[in-house]
Protein backbone atom coordinates (compact mmCIF):
# COMPACT_ATOMS: atom_id res chain seq x y z
CA UNK A 1 0.00 0.00 0.00
CA UNK A 2 1.39 3.38 -1.03
CA UNK A 3 0.93 6.62 0.86
CA UNK A 4 0.26 9.96 -0.79
CA UNK A 5 -1.05 13.40 0.14
CA UNK A 6 -4.61 12.40 -0.82
CA UNK A 7 -4.54 9.60 1.77
CA UNK A 8 -3.28 11.94 4.50
CA UNK A 9 -5.96 14.48 3.60
CA UNK A 10 -8.59 11.98 4.77
CA UNK A 11 -7.11 11.78 8.27
CA UNK A 12 -7.80 14.05 11.24
CA UNK A 13 -6.33 16.63 11.95
CA UNK A 14 -4.21 16.38 8.79
CA UNK A 15 -7.28 17.08 6.65
CA UNK A 16 -6.95 20.78 7.53
CA UNK A 17 -3.40 21.15 6.17
CA UNK A 18 -2.32 22.91 2.99
CA UNK A 19 -1.24 20.64 0.09
CA UNK A 20 2.43 21.65 0.50
CA UNK A 21 2.33 20.65 4.18
CA UNK A 22 0.81 17.29 3.28
CA UNK A 23 3.49 16.76 0.64
CA UNK A 24 6.16 17.25 3.30
CA UNK A 25 4.46 14.91 5.77
CA UNK A 26 4.25 12.15 3.15
CA UNK A 27 8.05 11.99 3.23
CA UNK A 28 7.93 11.24 6.97
CA UNK A 29 5.30 8.50 6.81
CA UNK A 30 5.69 4.75 6.76
CA UNK A 31 3.07 2.05 6.23
CA UNK A 32 3.54 -1.33 7.88
CA UNK A 33 1.59 -4.48 7.07
CA UNK A 34 1.22 -6.48 10.28
CA UNK A 35 -0.43 -9.79 11.04
CA UNK A 36 -3.01 -10.95 13.57
CA UNK A 37 -1.78 -10.80 17.16
CA UNK A 38 0.88 -8.16 16.54
CA UNK A 39 1.12 -5.67 19.41
CA UNK A 40 1.41 -2.09 18.16
CA UNK A 41 1.99 -0.60 21.60
CA UNK A 42 1.27 -1.39 25.24
CA UNK A 43 -0.49 0.52 27.98
CA UNK A 44 2.01 2.87 29.60
CA UNK A 45 4.28 3.12 26.55
CA UNK A 46 5.66 6.47 25.43
CA UNK A 47 6.90 6.75 21.86
CA UNK A 48 7.43 9.21 19.03
CA UNK A 49 4.76 8.08 16.56
CA UNK A 50 1.15 8.78 15.73
CA UNK A 51 -0.59 5.70 14.32
CA UNK A 52 -3.58 5.37 12.00
CA UNK A 53 -5.35 2.13 11.07
CA UNK A 54 -5.73 2.28 7.28
CA UNK A 55 -7.15 -1.23 6.93
CA UNK A 56 -7.93 -4.13 9.23
CA UNK A 57 -9.09 -4.20 12.83
CA UNK A 58 -7.16 -3.32 16.00
CA UNK A 59 -8.36 -4.20 19.50
CA UNK A 60 -7.57 -1.95 22.45
CA UNK A 61 -7.35 -3.56 25.90
CA UNK A 62 -7.42 -1.19 28.89
CA UNK A 63 -5.84 -2.09 32.24
CA UNK A 64 -9.30 -2.07 33.88
CA UNK A 65 -10.55 -4.80 31.52
CA UNK A 66 -12.48 -2.59 29.11
CA UNK A 67 -11.92 -3.01 25.38
CA UNK A 68 -12.43 -0.95 22.22
CA UNK A 69 -12.18 -1.82 18.53
CA UNK A 70 -10.86 0.34 15.70
CA UNK A 71 -11.79 -0.64 12.15
CA UNK A 72 -9.64 0.98 9.49
CA UNK A 73 -12.42 0.66 6.92
CA UNK A 74 -14.82 2.76 8.97
CA UNK A 75 -14.90 6.38 10.11
CA UNK A 76 -12.73 5.35 13.07
CA UNK A 77 -9.78 4.97 10.72
CA UNK A 78 -9.71 8.74 10.19
CA UNK A 79 -8.62 9.31 13.78
CA UNK A 80 -5.26 8.53 15.39
CA UNK A 81 -5.10 5.29 17.34
CA UNK A 82 -4.81 5.99 21.07
CA UNK A 83 -2.97 9.25 20.55
CA UNK A 84 -2.62 10.12 24.24
CA UNK A 85 0.81 9.59 25.81
CA UNK A 86 1.62 7.53 27.80
CA UNK A 87 -0.56 5.02 25.94
CA UNK A 88 -3.82 4.27 27.77
CA UNK A 89 -4.36 0.78 26.38
CA UNK A 90 -2.59 -2.10 24.64
CA UNK A 91 -3.26 -2.19 20.88
CA UNK A 92 -3.30 -5.61 19.20
CA UNK A 93 -4.13 -6.46 15.58
CA UNK A 94 -7.38 -8.45 15.62
CA UNK A 95 -7.78 -9.15 11.89
CA UNK A 96 -5.71 -11.41 9.65
CA UNK A 97 -3.68 -8.39 8.52
CA UNK A 98 -3.75 -4.64 9.03
CA UNK A 99 -2.05 -1.68 7.39
CA UNK A 100 -0.77 0.82 9.95
CA UNK A 101 0.38 4.32 9.07
CA UNK A 102 3.16 5.72 11.27
CA UNK A 103 3.90 9.45 11.38
CA UNK A 104 6.57 11.21 13.43
CA UNK A 105 4.54 12.82 16.21
CA UNK A 106 6.81 15.77 17.02
CA UNK A 107 7.45 16.71 13.39
CA UNK A 108 3.73 16.55 12.67
CA UNK A 109 2.98 18.93 15.54
CA UNK A 110 5.54 21.41 14.21
CA UNK A 111 4.11 21.24 10.66
CA UNK A 112 0.57 21.77 11.96
CA UNK A 113 1.76 24.78 13.98
CA UNK A 114 3.44 26.30 10.91
CA UNK A 115 0.39 25.63 8.76
CA UNK A 116 -1.93 27.34 11.23
CA UNK A 117 0.39 30.33 11.58
CA UNK A 118 0.39 30.90 7.82
CA UNK A 119 -3.38 31.38 7.89
CA UNK A 120 -3.15 34.37 10.20
CA UNK A 121 -3.44 37.67 8.34
CA UNK A 122 -0.71 39.19 10.52
CA UNK A 123 1.84 36.47 9.74
CA UNK A 124 4.50 37.82 7.37
CA UNK A 125 6.80 34.88 6.60
CA UNK A 126 4.52 32.74 4.43
CA UNK A 127 5.11 32.69 0.67
CA UNK A 128 2.31 31.68 -1.68
CA UNK A 129 4.89 29.93 -3.85
CA UNK A 130 5.19 26.50 -2.16
CA UNK A 131 8.81 26.09 -3.21
CA UNK A 132 9.77 29.24 -1.33
CA UNK A 133 8.77 27.65 1.99
CA UNK A 134 11.16 24.71 1.80
CA UNK A 135 13.46 26.37 4.32
CA UNK A 136 10.70 26.00 6.91
CA UNK A 137 10.29 22.26 6.52
CA UNK A 138 14.05 21.69 6.54
CA UNK A 139 14.28 23.79 9.70
CA UNK A 140 11.49 21.76 11.30
CA UNK A 141 13.54 18.64 10.56
CA UNK A 142 16.20 19.94 12.94
CA UNK A 143 16.01 17.35 15.72
CA UNK A 144 17.04 19.88 18.34
CA UNK A 145 13.89 21.85 17.55
CA UNK A 146 11.73 18.75 18.07
CA UNK A 147 12.06 19.45 21.79
CA UNK A 148 10.44 22.86 21.47
CA UNK A 149 6.91 23.14 22.87
CA UNK A 150 4.32 24.16 20.29
CA UNK A 151 4.05 27.64 21.79
CA UNK A 152 7.79 28.15 21.46
CA UNK A 153 7.68 27.18 17.78
CA UNK A 154 5.01 29.81 17.22
CA UNK A 155 7.08 32.48 19.00
CA UNK A 156 10.14 31.47 16.98
CA UNK A 157 8.43 32.06 13.64
CA UNK A 158 6.77 35.26 14.83
CA UNK A 159 10.07 36.80 15.95
CA UNK A 160 12.30 35.78 13.07
CA UNK A 161 13.34 38.78 10.98
CA UNK A 162 14.03 38.49 7.25
CA UNK A 163 17.07 40.26 5.79
CA UNK A 164 18.36 40.32 2.18
CA UNK A 165 22.00 39.35 1.61
CA UNK A 166 24.36 39.62 -1.35
CA UNK A 167 26.94 37.28 -2.84
CA UNK A 168 30.23 37.49 -0.94
CA UNK A 169 28.70 39.22 2.07
CA UNK A 170 30.22 38.14 5.39
CA UNK A 171 27.41 37.45 7.84
CA UNK A 172 29.47 36.56 10.90
CA UNK A 173 33.22 36.78 11.33
CA UNK A 174 35.44 34.59 13.48
CA UNK A 175 36.34 36.41 16.70
CA UNK A 176 33.38 38.82 16.62
CA UNK A 177 30.81 39.12 19.39
CA UNK A 178 27.64 37.05 18.93
CA UNK A 179 24.42 38.94 18.26
CA UNK A 180 22.08 36.79 16.14
CA UNK A 181 21.03 33.23 15.33
CA UNK A 182 20.50 32.68 11.58
CA UNK A 183 18.49 30.44 9.25
CA UNK A 184 19.12 30.38 5.51
CA UNK A 185 15.86 31.09 3.68
CA UNK A 186 17.37 31.42 0.20
CA UNK A 187 20.91 30.96 -1.07
CA UNK A 188 24.04 29.11 0.01
CA UNK A 189 26.92 29.99 2.32
CA UNK A 190 30.37 28.77 3.28
CA UNK A 191 31.80 28.25 6.76
CA UNK A 192 35.52 28.90 7.16
CA UNK A 193 38.04 28.92 9.98
CA UNK A 194 41.40 30.59 10.30
CA UNK A 195 44.32 28.14 10.11
CA UNK A 196 48.08 28.52 9.87
CA UNK A 197 47.72 28.43 6.11
CA UNK A 198 44.94 31.02 6.04
CA UNK A 199 41.16 30.71 5.87
CA UNK A 200 39.97 27.15 5.23
CA UNK A 201 36.40 26.27 4.25
CA UNK A 202 35.09 23.56 6.57
CA UNK A 203 31.41 23.35 5.59
CA UNK A 204 28.71 24.57 3.23
CA UNK A 205 25.22 25.67 4.24
CA UNK A 206 22.01 25.50 2.20
CA UNK A 207 18.37 26.51 2.54
CA UNK A 208 17.00 25.66 5.98
CA UNK A 209 20.41 25.27 7.65
CA UNK A 210 21.12 27.23 10.81
CA UNK A 211 24.26 28.92 12.09
CA UNK A 212 25.40 31.21 14.87
CA UNK A 213 24.04 29.20 17.79
CA UNK A 214 27.40 28.03 19.15
CA UNK A 215 28.58 31.44 20.36
CA UNK A 216 25.14 32.32 21.72
CA UNK A 217 24.99 29.13 23.77
CA UNK A 218 28.53 29.50 25.10
CA UNK A 219 28.33 33.31 25.45
CA UNK A 220 31.62 33.59 23.62
CA UNK A 221 32.92 35.08 20.37
CA UNK A 222 32.22 33.56 16.97
CA UNK A 223 34.34 30.47 16.26
CA UNK A 224 34.00 30.61 12.46
CA UNK A 225 33.27 32.94 9.55
CA UNK A 226 30.13 32.50 7.45
CA UNK A 227 29.96 34.20 4.04
CA UNK A 228 27.29 34.05 1.34
CA UNK A 229 28.17 32.17 -1.83
CA UNK A 230 25.09 33.57 -3.57
CA UNK A 231 22.58 36.32 -3.08
CA UNK A 232 19.63 35.32 -0.96
CA UNK A 233 17.66 35.90 2.20
CA UNK A 234 18.33 35.06 5.83
CA UNK A 235 16.03 34.80 8.82
CA UNK A 236 17.61 35.98 12.04
CA UNK A 237 16.72 35.86 15.72
CA UNK A 238 18.23 38.25 18.25
CA UNK A 239 20.36 36.88 21.07
CA UNK A 240 17.67 37.88 23.59
CA UNK A 241 14.94 36.01 21.72
CA UNK A 242 17.29 33.06 21.23
CA UNK A 243 17.92 32.87 24.98
CA UNK A 244 14.20 33.07 25.73
CA UNK A 245 12.83 30.71 23.08
CA UNK A 246 15.51 28.19 22.18
CA UNK A 247 18.11 27.76 24.91
CA UNK A 248 16.06 26.20 27.77
CA UNK A 249 14.04 23.58 25.85
CA UNK A 250 16.49 22.42 23.18
CA UNK A 251 19.22 21.36 25.62
CA UNK A 252 18.51 18.38 27.89
CA UNK A 253 20.19 19.11 31.21
CA UNK A 254 20.86 16.33 33.70
CA UNK A 255 21.89 16.43 37.34
CA UNK A 256 25.13 14.76 38.50
CA UNK A 257 23.06 11.92 39.94
CA UNK A 258 21.28 11.28 36.64
CA UNK A 259 24.60 11.63 34.81
CA UNK A 260 26.09 8.91 37.00
CA UNK A 261 23.22 6.58 36.07
CA UNK A 262 23.62 7.34 32.36
CA UNK A 263 27.34 6.59 32.57
CA UNK A 264 26.74 3.25 34.28
CA UNK A 265 24.17 2.40 31.61
CA UNK A 266 26.77 2.85 28.87
CA UNK A 267 26.45 6.46 27.76
CA UNK A 268 29.49 7.97 26.09
CA UNK A 269 31.11 10.62 28.28
CA UNK A 270 32.31 13.53 26.17
CA UNK A 271 34.60 16.27 27.51
CA UNK A 272 34.41 19.34 25.24
CA UNK A 273 37.06 21.41 27.03
CA UNK A 274 40.47 22.12 25.55
CA UNK A 275 43.17 19.45 25.44
CA UNK A 276 45.11 21.27 28.16
CA UNK A 277 42.11 21.35 30.50
CA UNK A 278 41.42 17.69 29.82
CA UNK A 279 44.99 16.61 30.54
CA UNK A 280 44.99 18.47 33.84
CA UNK A 281 41.89 16.76 35.18
CA UNK A 282 39.22 14.59 33.61
CA UNK A 283 36.49 12.10 34.39
CA UNK A 284 37.60 8.51 34.06
CA UNK A 285 36.43 7.00 30.80
CA UNK A 286 35.73 10.34 29.11
CA UNK A 287 36.86 11.10 25.58
CA UNK A 288 38.06 14.58 24.71
CA UNK A 289 36.82 16.45 21.65
CA UNK A 290 37.14 20.22 22.14
CA UNK A 291 33.98 22.09 21.18
CA UNK A 292 35.86 23.86 18.41
CA UNK A 293 36.60 20.51 16.73
CA UNK A 294 33.32 18.72 17.43
CA UNK A 295 31.79 19.02 13.96
CA UNK A 296 35.01 17.80 12.32
CA UNK A 297 35.33 14.77 14.62
CA UNK A 298 31.69 13.79 14.93
CA UNK A 299 32.36 10.34 13.42
CA UNK A 300 34.38 9.40 16.51
CA UNK A 301 31.11 9.14 18.44
CA UNK A 302 28.78 6.13 18.35
CA UNK A 303 25.40 7.31 17.07
CA UNK A 304 23.69 4.31 18.67
CA UNK A 305 24.71 5.34 22.20
CA UNK A 306 23.62 8.28 24.32
CA UNK A 307 26.15 11.05 24.85
CA UNK A 308 26.74 12.77 28.18
CA UNK A 309 28.55 16.06 27.60
CA UNK A 310 30.43 18.10 30.19
CA UNK A 311 32.79 21.06 30.38
CA UNK A 312 33.94 23.38 33.15
CA UNK A 313 30.68 25.21 33.86
CA UNK A 314 28.03 23.90 31.47
CA UNK A 315 28.10 26.56 28.75
CA UNK A 316 30.31 24.71 26.26
CA UNK A 317 28.50 21.45 26.98
CA UNK A 318 25.17 23.16 26.18
CA UNK A 319 26.48 24.15 22.76
CA UNK A 320 27.83 20.64 22.15
CA UNK A 321 24.55 19.00 23.19
CA UNK A 322 22.68 21.34 20.82
CA UNK A 323 25.00 20.44 17.92
CA UNK A 324 24.66 16.72 18.62
CA UNK A 325 20.87 16.92 18.88
CA UNK A 326 20.68 18.69 15.52
CA UNK A 327 22.24 15.72 13.75
CA UNK A 328 20.34 12.98 15.53
CA UNK A 329 22.29 12.07 18.68
CA UNK A 330 20.55 11.61 22.01
CA UNK A 331 22.65 13.95 24.12
CA UNK A 332 22.62 15.48 27.60
CA UNK A 333 24.50 18.39 29.13
CA UNK A 334 25.73 18.12 32.71
CA UNK A 335 24.51 20.72 35.16
CA UNK A 336 27.34 22.22 37.16
CA UNK A 337 30.16 21.00 34.93
CA UNK A 338 33.19 18.95 35.91
CA UNK A 339 33.28 19.74 39.63
CA UNK A 340 29.70 18.55 40.07
CA UNK A 341 30.35 15.37 38.11
CA UNK A 342 33.50 14.46 40.02
CA UNK A 343 31.43 14.00 43.15
CA UNK A 344 29.41 11.29 41.44
CA UNK A 345 31.94 9.40 39.36
CA UNK A 346 35.38 8.03 40.12
CA UNK A 347 38.10 10.65 39.66
CA UNK A 348 40.75 10.19 37.05
CA UNK A 349 44.37 10.94 38.03
CA UNK A 350 45.90 14.10 36.54
CA UNK A 351 46.92 13.60 32.93
CA UNK A 352 44.81 10.48 32.43
CA UNK A 353 42.81 10.05 29.25
CA UNK A 354 39.83 7.98 28.18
Amino acid sequence: MNIDAATLAKLYPLDKLRPESLDQLVKECAIEEVGKGAVLFRAGDTDEHTLYVLSGVVRGDYPDGKTKTTDGNSLQGRYALGDLQPRRFTATVDSMTAHILKVDRRYTEKVITWDQLTRQTTFKHYDADPGANRWVFRLLHNRALHKLPTGAVERLFQRLEEIPVSRGQVIIREGDEADYFFVIKEGTASVSKLTEGGDAIVAYLVRGDTFGEDALLTRSVRNATVAMMSAGKLMRLSHRDFAEILTPPVVDWVSPGKASILARQGAQILDVRTIEEFEERAIKGAMNIPLLNLRDRIDELDRKREVLVYCGTGERSAAAAFILSKIGFTSYALQGGLSAMMKQLEKAPPGSKA
